[in-house]
C-alpha cells in the first residue's frame, strides 16, 4: 500500500511539476485558455459622424435608441427567484406584435425555433432594432419575463423632408459577426460613409466565471473614435423657406418633376437645393426609382434662360446693339424656320425690346454678328459641356449641340444643348458677380470631432472669367428690365421692396423615342435670377416641369411664386432690409482687433454699418466679418470685447444674426421657432455670464401676421364704451 500510494504521489508531483513548468497540459497552453475563460471584452460603441448646416445646425445625426434581445434559455433563470426568461412564447408573440413589425405567429415561430435549438437568447433583426424609449417604456410596462433591452444607436434626421436627395440616408446593416453598423446608402451618406463611420473602442477586463470584475483586476479601456463631422454650406433657414414653396407648388400644380437651387454669387456656396419628388429619410417614404440628385447628374434643355449667356457673348464682343431694329416672328436657314413663341412676332422691334419679350428670333440674328465659333468659345468659358467641379460625385456634363447649322442657332435659345442645373448656377455667378465666375460647393469643412482637426477645408474657387465686369454690369441692367418693362415676360418675378433681375424660360421636353412633347402642360418652365440688383445677394434657379394648368394660368406662375417666396424671405433673413437697399454698396471690412473698442464701433458705424458689442472690455479680440472681407453697407457687424456681455434687445433680428452672436459670445442660447425675434427670457440690457440661461423666440412674418390678426379679431368682440 505504501509503494501503491508512494508512486501514486510520485506520478502526480511530476505532472504537476510537469505543468508548472511547461504552462501546458494535454498539448494545450493553460494560460491561453485561462485567459479565454476569465477575459471579457466589452465594445464601446462610436458615433456616426453628424452632417450640419453652414451654422451648426444638425442636419443627421445619431441618437439613442434600443435593441430588443429575447433571452429563451431556462439556464437564466437557475439561483434566481425571479424569472429571467421566455416561458410562455405565445403570450410573448401577442404582446410584442403590438410594438414591433413582426406578426404574432412570425414572433412565436422564432422564439419556439430558437427555444428547440437550445439557444440562449434570440434577436429580432430589423424589426427589434431602433426602437424609441417610448416604445421601450411600453413594451417594459407588460413585464414579459426575458425580454431585455441594450442602448444601441439609430440615424436621425430631425428636419424629415429635407434635401433628402442631397443628404441621403443610411439604414443599419448586420455584419458577419452579428453586429450591426449604420451603412450610407444615397447621397451624401453613402459619397462620405468612410468618413462618417467611427471606429468602436472596447473595455478589456478579467472576471470570474460569472462575468464579475476580479479583484484588483484592471480595465484596459480603447476609446471610441466617432466619424468625422460634415459641414455644408446650406442653410437650414433657406432650405426651409425653399422646402415650403416647393411643397406649396407641389400641391397647386402637381408637376412631373421641380428642381430648384439658391446659391451665393460672391463665393460658389450652395446655400438651399431640393427636387420633387421626394422623401422623408428617416421612413424612406416617398423614395422612388429615381435616386439621382438632379441639380448636378440629370441633364435638361434649358430653354429661353440660356438667353442670358447669348447676350453676355455678344455684349463682350461688341455687337449688342440695343436700339437697332429686326424683323421678328421667324428667321429661315435652308429648309428649317426658326419662330417666336407667338409664331407671329411683332413686327419690327428692337433688339432689346427681343430680349425682353424672349424672342428666338433675335438669338438667330445675334448668333450672325457673334461668330458660330466665338459663340461656341463663350458657351466652353461659361463651364457648359464640361463638369463644374462641384463636390458631389457623378456629375453630368450636358452636350452642346453644334453638329450643323440649324443646331448652333438653337442652342442660342436652349434647345437641343443639354445642361445641368448646376452649370446654370455657375455660369450665372459670372453675371452676378462682376464677371467673375465662382465654381459651386456644398461641403464647407469636414472636421474630426474627436480632436476638432479640420480635416478638408473648401474655400471660394474663382474660376476664368468668361466676360468683363462692364458687360456683366450690362447683362444684369437687361435682365433687370425683363422684369420692370412692360414688354418684359418675367413681370410677375418682381419682389416687394427689393429689385430682381432674370430671365425666364419655356422650354420643349424631348421624348424617350424621339421628337418633343407640345402643349401648355407639357413644357419645361424654368427661371433663373437675382436680387437685389444693385448687389446681388442670392441666386435663385427654379425648374418645373410639365405642371397641370388651369385655363388662365402660365407657365411662369409655378416658378414665380417660388422665386418670390422663397427669395423675399432668404433676404430678410439674411438682413437686407428693403428700405436700405439705395444704401447696399459693398464695403470691405476693416481690421480692428486689437484696437480700443469704442473708437473701433465710431470708426465701423461711420462706414454706414451697424454694430453689436459683445463683451464690455477695452479692447477689440474679435470681430465678425473678418478684416477684409466684403459687407454690405448698413449690415451688421458683430466686436467683442472680454468680460460679461449686457444682452441686446433680439426683438427683429434674422435668426442667422442671433446665431453669430451666440457662436462668438458663448452663452446659452436656445433658439426657438423660425423667422425672426419675437421675445426674449431676459429683457435687453441685462449682465449675462456664459451660465445664464436665455431662451429666444421666433415667428416667421406669416405666423406674426397671423397673430396680429387674431389679436385684432379678439378686439373687435370686446365690448364698445
Amino acid at each position: 500500500m505504501f509503494l501503491l500510494y508512494g508512486g501514486l504521489f510520485f506520478l502526480l508531483l511530476s505532472r504537476f511539476v510537469f505543468i508548472q513548468y511547461t504552462g501546458t497540459a494535454e498539448g494545450q497552453e493553460l494560460s491561453t485558455k485561462a485567459e479565454n475563460k476569465y477575459s471579457r471584452e466589452q465594445t464601446l460603441q462610436a458615433s456616426r459622424g453628424k452632417i450640419i448646416d453652414r451654422n451648426g445646425e444638425v442636419i443627421a445625426q445619431d441618437t439613442l435608441s434600443y435593441k430588443m434581445i429575447a433571452v429563451i434559455s431556462p439556464s437564466a433563470t437557475s439561483n434566481s427567484s425571479i424569472q429571467r426568461h421566455v416561458s410562455d412564447t405565445a403570450k410573448t408573440a401577442k404582446v410584442l406584435s403590438n410594438y414591433i413589425d413582426m406578426t404574432e405567429q412570425e414572433i412565436k415561430d422564432l422564439l419556439d425555433k430558437n427555444i428547440k435549438a437550445e439557444k440562449y437568447q434570440v434577436e429580432f433583426g430589423k424589426a427589434g432594432r431602433d426602437i424609441s424609449n417610448q416604445v421601450m417604456e411600453e413594451i417594459k410596462s407588460n413585464k414579459l419575463p426575458g425580454i431585455i433591452f441594450i442602448e444601441d444607436l439609430k440615424r436621425l434626421y430631425p428636419n424629415g423632408q429635407f434635401a433628402s436627395h442631397l443628404i441621403g440616408f443610411a439604414l443599419k446593416e448586420e455584419k458577419e459577426d452579428g453586429t450591426a453598423e449604420a451603412v450610407g446608402k444615397m447621397g451624401l451618406e453613402y459619397i462620405y460613409d468612410e468618413e462618417l463611420t467611427g471606429t468602436p473602442g472596447k473595455v478589456e477586463f478579467k472576471s470570474d466565471t460569472k462575468g464579475f470584475l476580479l479583484p484588483n483586476a484592471e480595465k484596459m479601456v480603447t476609446e471610441a473614435q466617432d466619424g468625422l463631422d460634415i459641414h455644408l454650406t446650406l442653410d437650414k433657414t433657406i432650405q426651409n423657406f425653399l422646402e415650403d414653396a416647393m411643397n406649396n407648388a407641389q400641391e397647386k400644380y402637381e408637376p412631373e418633376r421641380m428642381t430648384a437651387i439658391v446659391a451665393d454669387p460672391k463665393t460658389g456656396e450652395i446655400l438651399a437645393m431640393s427636387q420633387r419628388p421626394t422623401f422623408e429619410p428617416n421612413t424612406r417614404d416617398g423614395l422612388s426609382t429615381n435616386w439621382l440628385n438632379e441639380v448636378t447628374e440629370q441633364t435638361i434643355e434649358p430653354g429661353s434662360t440660356f438667353k442670358i449667356f447669348t447676350l453676355a457673348s455678344a455684349i463682350e464682343e461688341g455687337v449688342w446693339a440695343p436700339n437697332a431694329t429686326f424683323k421678328s416672328g421667324s428667321y429661315t436657314i435652308y429648309d428649317t424656320t426658326i419662330r417666336d413663341h407667338n409664331v407671329v412676332g411683332w413686327g419690327n422691334i428692337t433688339y432689346l425690346e427681343g430680349f425682353q419679350r424672349s424672342s428666338n428670333v433675335s438669338m438667330a440674328y445675334l448668333l450672325n454678328q457673334i461668330g458660330e465659333k466665338t459663340f461656341n468659345e463663350y458657351i466652353k468659358l461659361f463651364g457648359f459641356g464640361q463638369k463644374t467641379g462641384i463636390d458631389l460625385p457623378h456629375e453630368a456634363t450636358g452636350i452642346i449641340a453644334d453638329s450643323g447649322p440649324v443646331e448652333r442657332i438653337t442652342t442660342t435659345y436652349g434647345q437641343g444643348t443639354t445642361v445641368t442645373p448646376i452649370q446654370m448656377v455657375q455660369a450665372m455667378t459670372a453675371i452676378a458677380n462682376e464677371g467673375k465666375m465662382m465654381q459651386p460647393y456644398i461641403i464647407d469643412e469636414i472636421v474630426d470631432p474627436n480632436t476638432n482637426e479640420v480635416v478638408q477645408n473648401h474655400k471660394p474657387t474663382e474660376k476664368e472669367s468668361p466676360i468683363s465686369e462692364a458687360t456683366a454690369q450690362q447683362v444684369k441692367e437687361i435682365l433687370a428690365s425683363t422684369v420692370t418693362s412692360e414688354k418684359g415676360t418675367a413681370k410677375k418675378f418682381k419682389l416687394n421692396g427689393y429689385t430682381s433681375a432674370g430671365k425666364t424660360g419655356t422650354a420643349q421636353i424631348a421624348k424617350p423615342g424621339g421628337g418633343y412633347y407640345w402643349g401648355k402642360n407639357d413644357f419645361l418652365y424654368s427661371f433663373l435670377g437675382m436680387a437685389p440688383v444693385e448687389d446681388p445677394q442670392l441666386i435663385v434657379y427654379i425648374m418645373v416641369h410639365r405642371p397641370n394648368l388651369e385655363l388662365t394660368e402660365f407657365g411662369s406662375d409655378t416658378t414665380s411664386e417660388i422665386f418670390n417666396t422663397v427669395t423675399e424671405r432668404s433676404l430678410k433673413y439674411l438682413n437686407i432690409e428693403p428700405e436700405n437697399l439705395e444704401l447696399a454698396n459693398p464695403i470691405e471690412m476693416p481690421n480692428v482687433i486689437g484696437e480700443n473698442m469704442i473708437e473701433s464701433q465710431s470708426k465701423l458705424e461711420a462706414l454706414g454699418l451697424k454694430t453689436v458689442v459683445i463683451g464690455q472690455g477695452d479692447k477689440v479680440v474679435e470681430q465678425y466679418p473678418d478684416a477684409n472681407t466684403s459687407t454690405i453697407s448698413n449690415g451688421t457687424v458683430f466686436i467683442k470685447g472680454q468680460g460679461d456681455s449686457r444682452l441686446p434687445n433680439f426683438k427683429g433680428w434674422s435668426k442667422r444674426n442671433v446665431m453669430i452672436y451666440k457662436s462668438l459670445s458663448n452663452l446659452q442660447i436656445d433658439i426657438v421657432g423660425e423667422g425672426f425675434v419675437t421675445d426674449q427670457s431676459l429683457t435687453g440690457g441685462s449682465i449675462v455670464t456664459a451660465d445664464t440661461p436665455i431662451v429666444v423666440q421666433f415667428a416667421t412674418p406669416e405666423e406674426v401676421t397671423n397673430m396680429e390678426t387674431n389679436t385684432e379679431e379678439i378686439k373687435t368682440d370686446l365690448p364698445q364704451d
